[in-house]
């Protein structure tokens, strides 16, 4: 199987096994990270069989979608052996998927992992990452907002605080910077409006 055969499979078994997937972690979420990890390698020198890869299955596994236990390597690879994958670049689809989470505070070592990273965290931010925080919110059963707790994970509008504003600061390239700047400001006027109307 040739690479791009790989990842037209790939793509659909991510397809089957993500679309009605209802925490914000679905089909078009990871659809969204390959179009935004794309974009990306038009200004980066990276190999983009793995960024892509890495990019459709990133949320394979994931704790947050397995009752908070991390199965990513287990299922990427039971995946991609196949579609008789080499395992050396299983290997190296497995560590760019395991420093892409915000949640496990990875640092990326290679640049296909900066821009996995990065492809991802810019789907956490602006218009579609406010529907998806709520989104994600509602599926744990979070209060929308609670003015008297803003311990962490207290509501969905303190996860605004808790992660996506510091998301802007963590790119690492300059065009997921750009774009990054452009999207936090939109939550930042979200949030004020919010408050304008709860008050």
């Amino acid at each position: 199987m040739n690479k791009a055969e790989i990842l037209a499979e790939t793509q659909a078994y991510i397809k089957k096994t993500f679309l009605d997937e209802g925490t914000g972690h679905d089909y078009f979420h990871i659809e969204r990270v390959v179009t935004n990890a794309k974009k990306i390698l038009e200004t980066e020198n990276a190999d983009l069989f793995l960024v892509e890869l890495a990019a459709w299955t990133h949320d394979v596994g994931d704790y947050k979608l397995h009752d908070g236990v991390d199965k990513s390597n287990e299922l990427i690879t039971e995946f991609l052996q196949t579609l008789q994958v080499e395992q050396e670049t299983i290997d190296k689809v497995l560590e760019i998927v395991s420093q892409v989470s915000f949640s496990k505070g990875n640092t990326p070592t290679t640049i296909e992992a900066k821009i996995v990273q990065d492809a991802d965290r810019l789907d956490a931010i602006g218009a579609v990452g406010i529907a998806r925080c709520f989104a994600y919110g509602g599926s744990v059963h979070n209060v929308l907002y609670n003015p008297y707790d803003n311990s962490k994970d207290a509501s969905s509008v303190q996860h605004f605080y808790d992660k996506l504003f510091k998301l802007k600061d963590l790119m690492n390239t300059e065009t997921a910077i750009k774009i990054a700047n452009k999207r936090h400001q939109f939550m930042e006027n979200f949030i004020e409006e919010f408050y304008q109307e709860v008050k």
